[in-house]
């Protein structure tokens, strides 16, 4: 009886989301505790993950910062609490937006195998009804959670599609094709223009405080991205082929703040003409010479799709 009245008196403090996934349970179980993939698919549509810690074992810590398509920064810090593998996670979290943390929470997590599907219930339990209705009516956590089940519903098949890059790989691979509406001279310009290459390159919501191009056999380029919270991250490396307009291949090199190379990669970029248009392909490897860079693999495609964009929307500018 106690039980249940403890139950009953939680409901206004509570919020419940349940989802059934097209993926295996031990497929959706990666997706959460791997953090290459968590930060594909992490919080509300327009926001991107920072993961600074995930350590998934009970009393393990997971920190991570949110970056909200306005540029603010919601750092969340949480203790995992209990981890039956693949069944259930549950954790305690305090987090807000920066500068204001102003909610704390316990979440429950569980998965529950139907067939090649996965029931996933998520438990939202905060410490009273106030500071839930704060919560759903400050951040929309409500929506907030339901576009979250949403972007995780889409991360799944692309893990399965590329299912040969699993935890622990320090290489990774990525080949993009897109059509660009404008002639080849023009789009290999972008790439070679350090004025306009300085416009689009990065991630979204990120822009380049340095873009240096010296565009010849054995020259070099280096750029220094700039992150949503000032964060630098710079990167350089060689150009190693140079065939005007058709085919750029480079070298890549990204450090830490003490300039110590944690990535080391290869791109070969070509341009074919297709009546007026410009058919690109990007095909890009990348190497962690660190432990703790393997978890920046997992963002490689998803950086470059959306610096293809953003070449897009520069193009489009003319």
């Amino acid at each position: 009886m106690a039980a249940t009245s403890s139950m009953a008196e939680s409901k206004d403090r509570e919020l419940v989301f349940t989802r059934v996934f097209d993926a295996p349970r031990e497929l959706v179980w990666k997706a959460w505790t791997e953090p290459q993939h968590v930060s594909q698919w992490w919080g509300p549509r327009g926001f991107t993950t920072t993961i600074h810690e995930m350590n998934v074992r009970p009393g393990g810590v997971w920190r991570q910062t949110m970056h909200g398509p306005d540029g603010a920064d919601y750092p969340n810090e949480s203790v995992f609490v209990e981890v039956v593998k693949p069944e259930r996670i549950s954790y305690t979290l305090a987090g807000g937006k920066k500068g204001d943390p102003s909610h704390q929470l316990e979440q429950t997590w569980t998965f529950e195998a139907q067939g090649d599907k996965t029931k996933v219930t998520l438990r939202m339990l905060f410490p009273s009804a106030a500071a839930l209705e704060h919560v759903v009516k400050t951040y929309g956590a409500a929506e907030g959670a339901t576009q979250t089940l949403d972007r995780l519903a889409e991360h799944l098949p692309t893990m399965r599609e590329k299912d040969s890059y699993v935890a622990g790989d320090k290489e990774r691979e990525v080949v993009i094709t897109r059509v660009f509406d404008a002639p080849r001279e023009l789009v290999f310009k972008a790439w070679t223009d350090p004025k306009m290459m300085k416009e689009w390159y990065g991630p979204k919501m990120f822009t380049n405080s340095v873009c240096e191009l010296d565009v010849r056999v054995g020259g070099a380029w280096r750029i220094v991205m700039r992150g949503p919270d000032g964060a630098e991250y710079p990167g350089s490396g060689v150009y190693r082929e140079i065939v005007k307009p058709e085919r750029l291949v480079f070298t890549s090199e990204a450090t830490d703040k003490d300039g110590k190379v944690i990535l080391a990669g290869l791109a070969t970029v070509t341009f074919a003409e297709e009546g007026g248009k410009t058919k690109l392909t990007l095909r890009a490897r990348a190497t962690a010479m660190v432990d703790y860079a393997v978890a920046y693999l997992g963002g490689m495609e998803a950086g470059w799709a959306q610096s293809l964009e953003k070449l897009d929307e520069e193009l489009a500018r003319g």
